[in-house]
């Protein structure tokens, strides 16, 4: 197996593992995005908090060339950390979460 096709199955276990878990309140789906055609990676919550209503991503990850990039990660588990105890090194992660002149004081790959 291939380093992207390793990248592809360690994050789209992560982000079905994350999509298991329902919200304590409210009437509120999970949703895993798994789209390996586009490398595009996402968990979403999708319904209602009594009258407010709830849509939006939790966990957003694409890859890009030979990098896995966060886009978002909304959890308490930091996601990078998951990303890394998985296998994937630390200089192939990018938190793009954060802006390009900052990623260089990370501990992950700038770009």
């Amino acid at each position: 197996m291939d380093k992207i096709e390793k990248y592809r199955e360690i994050v789209k276990k992560l982000v079905c593992e994350y999509a298991r878990y329902k919200p304590s309140h409210g009437q509120i789906d999970t949703e895993a995005v798994t789209d390996t055609e586009n490398d595009h990676y996402e968990v979403l919550h999708i319904g209602w908090d009594g009258s407010r209503r709830v849509h939006g991503s939790v966990i957003h990850i694409d890859i890009i060339e030979d990098k896995v990039w966060i886009q978002y990660d909304g959890t308490s588990r930091p996601v990078a950390d998951e990303l890394v105890a998985a296998g994937i090194p630390k200089e192939s992660i990018v938190l793009g979460f954060f802006p390009a002149d900052e990623r260089i004081h990370t501990e992950y790959a700038a770009a």
